[in-house]
C-alpha cells in the first residue's frame, strides 16, 4: 500500500467499476469521490497519454493523496459543484463519471472527526471541515420534530420519536458535545444486543444531515446528464437504501420520483439507458476480505 492510500479503504468492486466505465484510452473521466485514490489509480492505469482524469474530494485529508501524473487534476470541492468546476477548467463533456458514495475508512478511523461510534470524540462528522454545521449543531439546536424526521428518514430508526424527545430533554441540562455523552443519553432506548446497529443508524442519520448528502447527490446526478457526452457512462456505488433508491430512479427515469415520462408515440423520455438491470453486488470472497463491500450496490447507466 502506498503511503497516500494508508488508512483509506481498499477500493470496492474495482473491476466492476472499471467495466462499468468502459474506459477509452483517450477519454476524459471524472472520479467525484477521490478519497485514497484507489479507483483513480486504476483509471489512470487504463488511460493512454492523451487521456485525462479529473477527481473531486471536499475532504482536506484526501488532498494529501493527489497523484503525481500530468493527466490528473484534483479539485478540492464537493461533487455538487461538478459542472461549474469542470467548465472552469475548460472541460464541457466527459466520457465517464464514477461516484463511490459514503464515508471512507480513513474518516471512520480518524477519531477526532467524530464519525465513528468506536471513539469518544467531539461530535463533528463534517466531510468538509470548514462547513459551519456539525453534528453538535444538529443535536443541540434542531427542533424535536426535525430530529424525529431525520432519525426516521435517514437512520430508519424504529423509535425515532422517543429518540428525538430524549435528546431534546437531555440537552436542557447541558449541551451534547461528545460521542460518549450521546451514547449514554440514548442507552435506555437501544434494543438489547442491537447496540452496534442502533448506534450506526443514529450516526448515519446525523452524518447525512450534517453533510446534506442526499441533496448533494441529487444535484450531482442532475449535473451528470449535462456533462456526460453521448454514450458516456455513469457508475455509482451506494451503501444505503436511500442513496440507492435515488440513483436507481434517476438512471431509470431521469428524475427521483414519479412515473417515467413518455413522448407522443409512447417512447420513454429518459436521459439514460440502464446497463445494470439489477444492482451489482460484491462476491463472497471480496466481502470476506473487505467488510465495506458488504452493503455496496453498484449501478451503471449510459447517456442516450
Amino acid at each position: 500500500m502506498n503511503s497516500g492510500e494508508r488508512g483509506y479503504h481498499v477500493p470496492v468492486m474495482l473491476e466492476q467499476c472499471m467495466d462499468g466505465l468502459a474506459i477509452r484510452e483517450d477519454g476524459v473521466y471524472v472520479d467525484v469521490t477521490f478519497g485514497g485514490g484507489g479507483h483513480a489509480r486504476e483509471i489512470l492505469r487504463r488511460l493512454g497519454p492523451k487521456g485525462k482524469l479529473v477527481a473531486f474530494d471536499q475532504d482536506p485529508d484526501a488532498v494529501a493523496n493527489a497523484l503525481d501524473d500530468p493527466r490528473f487534476l484534483l479539485i478540492h470541492q464537493n461533487f455538487k459543484f461538478l459542472k461549474n468546476n469542470l467548465r472552469l477548467h475548460g472541460i464541457h463533456q466527459v466520457d465517464g463519471i464514477l461516484a463511490d458514495l459514503g464515508v471512507s475508512s480513513h474518516q471512520f478511523d480518524a477519531a477526532d472527526r467524530g464519525f465513528s461510534i468506536r471513539f469518544d470524540a467531539i461530535l463533528d462528522m463534517r466531510m468538509d471541515q470548514v462547513a459551519n454545521q456539525d453534528a453538535r449543531t444538529v443535536l443541540n439546536t434542531y427542533a424535536e420534530g426535525d430530529l424525529h424526521r431525520i432519525f426516521g428518514m435517514y437512520g430508519e430508526i424504529q423509535n425515532a420519536k422517543s429518540l428525538a424527545k430524549t435528546i431534546v430533554t437531555a440537552r436542557l441540562n447541558q449541551p451534547i458535545e461528545t460521542v460518549g455523552q450521546l451514547k449514554e443519553i440514548v442507552a435506555r432506548l437501544v434494543p438489547k444486543g442491537r447496540e452496534h446497529k442502533y448506534h450506526a443508524q443514529l450516526f448515519q442519520a446525523l452524518r447525512i444531515e450534517v453533510n446534506a448528502e442526499l441533496e448533494a447527490l441529487q444535484s450531482f446526478l442532475e449535473q451528470s446528464v449535462q456533462v456526460l457526452s453521448i454514450a458516456g457512462r455513469l457508475v455509482v456505488m451506494s451503501y444505503h437504501s436511500l442513496e440507492d433508491r435515488l440513483v436507481k430512479n434517476f438512471m431509470a427515469k431521469g428524475k427521483f420520483s414519479g412515473e417515467l415520462e413518455k413522448d407522443f408515440y409512447g417512447n420513454p423520455i429518459a436521459p439514460f439507458k440502464v446497463i445494470t438491470r439489477k444492482a451489482v453486488v460484491a462476491d463472497a470472497s471480496e466481502v470476506g476480505q473487505n467488510n465495506r463491500a458488504r452493503s455496496a450496490k453498484l449501478r451503471v447507466a449510459e447517456k442516450i
